[in-house]
């Protein structure tokens, strides 16, 4: 671990720290750990995965996914969720110098770090920008330099999910049986929809009425309530906060998935099955830029201790409201 880091005035006043204070406060904190996280080495390239940066920041998860994200909309660094691997690009410059003279022992100890870092992205890419600066012998990695740059925080086992759930949507929709409201729809909530149907993620949607949407209304078969997308004012009414239901509704609109009722429906069965209420599985799936939710991901959070917890069951009280008096003592100098 470092001593100590190198940061100049111009975090705060320079172009890109304008553009993290306009961001929002988890911007700049994110940014300043990055500069001076305890995991971090002179190359601004290093191992950090967002738990760390959760932790150590007090942000949790949710607000350090943030905090990062716009950094890097910001410009000021990259990550590589598969490799769990941070880019704070112009970081070397400031830690080390604008360039190093051949006899400077800086330059063997800028190529062994570079030497020893985890497989990631930007090796080739470090090295084009600061090989000549820094003496740099040996290039690592075989990406282009007009690679594009970080897109949205995602794993790769979650690409994976999108595409399972893609080749099943196209099964369903050359299915030519009906479905009811609450059949036998993807637990996921993702796998019932159409995609060419128009998303719900504000509240200006066409809403369907109760009887609609289970498809048992008069005069509406089953399938209308496939074409019709619940938004923000349905997910409120079952408690979900306002502001996750937003956020998850943009998730799905983004993928093409407009929120059907049997979607909505596979969903909190699946919510129930890990132990979680519906507003909790909305919140859990809009963090984790999940179009649905299925027991078995929560579970794989969990294991990876990125999951927030459920809440503990309460039990009944020992004897009705007013209960456990059996078991104190009320006599002179006993304890109560």
């Amino acid at each position: 671990m470092r001593n100590y880091s190198k940061v100049g005035p111009q975090f705060w006043i320079g172009p890109t720290g304008k553009k993290l204070r306009a961001a929002g406060m988890e911007a700049q904190i994110v940014a300043m750990y990055l500069l001076t996280s305890p995991h971090a080495n002179m190359l601004g390239l290093y191992y950090c995965p967002t738990m760390f940066i959760a932790h150590e920041t007090g942000l949790g998860l949710e607000g350090a996914s943030k905090g990062l994200q716009s950094a890097i909309e910001a410009g000021f660094c990259e990550y590589d969720e598969a490799s769990e691997v941070v880019w704070v690009i112009e970081m070397a410059s400031y830690q080390i110098g604008e360039a190093l003279k051949p006899n400077d022992l800086r330059v063997k100890g800028v190529q062994n770090e570079y030497g020893s870092l985890p497989e990631n992205p930007y090796l080739a890419r470090f090295y084009e920008k600061y090989s000549t600066a820094f003496r740099m012998s040996v290039c690592r990695g075989k990406a282009s330099p007009s690679e594009a740059p970080s897109k949205p925080l995602r794993s790769q086992e979650q690409e994976q999910e999108k595409e399972q759930e893609q080749e099943q949507e196209k099964e369903i929709q050359g299915a030519s049986a009906p479905r009811t409201g609450s059949g036998s729809g993807l637990a996921d909530g993702v796998g019932t929809e159409n995609p060419d149907a128009p998303a719900a993620d504000d509240e200006t949607q066409p809403r369907a009425g109760p009887a609609d949407q289970h498809g048992n209304g008069a005069g509406n078969p089953a399938d209308d309530s496939l074409s019709r997308a619940l938004g923000v004012r349905e997910l409120v009414a079952e408690g979900v906060e306002r502001q996750h239901a937003l956020d998850w509704l943009k998730v799905r609109k983004g993928k093409q998935l407009p929120l059907t009722q049997t979607a909505w429906e596979g969903m909190k069965d699946e919510a129930a099955k890990a132990g979680l209420s519906i507003a909790e599985a909305v919140k859990v799936s809009a963090l984790q830029s999940w179009a649905g939710f299925r027991a078995t991901w929560y579970a794989r959070l969990s294991q990876e201790g990125a999951a927030p917890a459920a809440p503990a069951a309460r039990g009944p009280a020992a004897t009705g409201t007013h209960g456990g008096y059996e078991n104190r003592n009320y006599g002179q100098g006993g304890a109560l």
